[in-house]
């Protein structure tokens, strides 16, 4: 489980850091800190946006 401040780092971070939703990686293309919220895409699919509790995001690179 992510909280809003790690999101956001990992938003602004240079290095690719491994983010999950629901066991599929994704992107993440913003962050609402209000809403507590992220807007991510599939790595593979780009133009597929949604928009998902950042609760539900997962960091690692063995998930």
């Amino acid at each position: 489980m992510m909280d809003v401040s790690r999101a956001q780092e990992i938003l602004q971070s240079r290095e690719k850091i491994d983010v999950y939703h629901q066991n599929t990686p994704v992107w993440i293309d913003e962050v609402n800190q209000a809403d507590r919220t992220a807007r991510v895409h599939d790595e593979t699919n780009p133009a597929e946006q949604k928009t998902v509790p950042v609760q539900e995001l997962e960091e690692g690179i063995n998930h």
